[in-house]
């Protein structure tokens, strides 16, 4: 119990869901614009249902991109998430990696792309995409670098994210635990408030 307080509590995630969203919105845009390409996606890993799933996309093919799900062994960026390593492609359709019947499915079958993971300590979240540079601009050492530094807020965002959906998880559910859930939402930010909620997580980890 002392773990799902403590994801009701961490950095005041009830209720923000939407803004993490939004800021990985912001991420894909930003990196988009600086490595001027025709579009950058953040896919997420869905331990459940074992599938990567596009959570912000901009650029082409945004609107029929966005949401869509496909297994996460699958193609490039699979490959990406199951070995946690960065990699550069300036021809797609010359990689043996590359899942066409999957990009065609999605809409966008893209030239070129610079992918990192998303990685939380020893834990794999996503995968950070950039499609389609310029003609005659090439990918380099420097860019990688440069995206692995916004793989990096992006894991952050989406930890966060997460962590809100857990805790958004708690306040709609019933019994005790939603209540005190209810109860964090409404003294978050207030020292008291605060207080009150460490003396219970104490209490709890003292008697599980």
């Amino acid at each position: 119990m002392s773990d799902d307080l403590n994801a009701a509590v961490a950095a005041g995630v009830v209720g923000s869901e939407e803004r993490y969203r939004r800021l990985l919105s912001s991420i894909v845009e930003v990196a988009r614009s600086i490595f001027q390409a025709r579009a950058s996606s953040i896919l997420l890993y869905d331990e459940e249902t074992n599938e990567l799933v596009f959570a912000a996309v901009v650029g082409e093919g945004e609107e029929e991109l966005h949401g869509q799900r496909f297994p996460a062994g699958t193609g490039i960026a699979g490959w990406v998430l199951t070995t946690q390593t960065p990699l550069v492609i300036e021809d797609v359709q010359k990689d043996p990696r590359f899942a066409r019947t999957v990009a065609e499915g999605t809409g966008y079958v893209p030239k070129g792309l610079m992918a990192v993971p998303l990685l939380d300590e020893d834990s794999v979240l996503g995968v950070l995409e950039v499609l389609d540079r310029p003609e005659r601009s090439r990918f380099s050492l420097a860019e990688m670098n440069l995206l692995e530094l916004f793989a990096s807020q992006a894991a952050i965002a989406v930890d966060l994210l997460q962590r809100a959906q857990r805790a958004e998880a708690l306040v709609r559910g019933e019994g005790e635990l939603a209540a005190v859930a209810r109860l964090a939402r409404t003294l978050d930010g207030h020292p008291a408030g605060l207080r009150l909620l460490d003396a219970l997580d104490e209490t709890l980890r003292r008697t599980t």
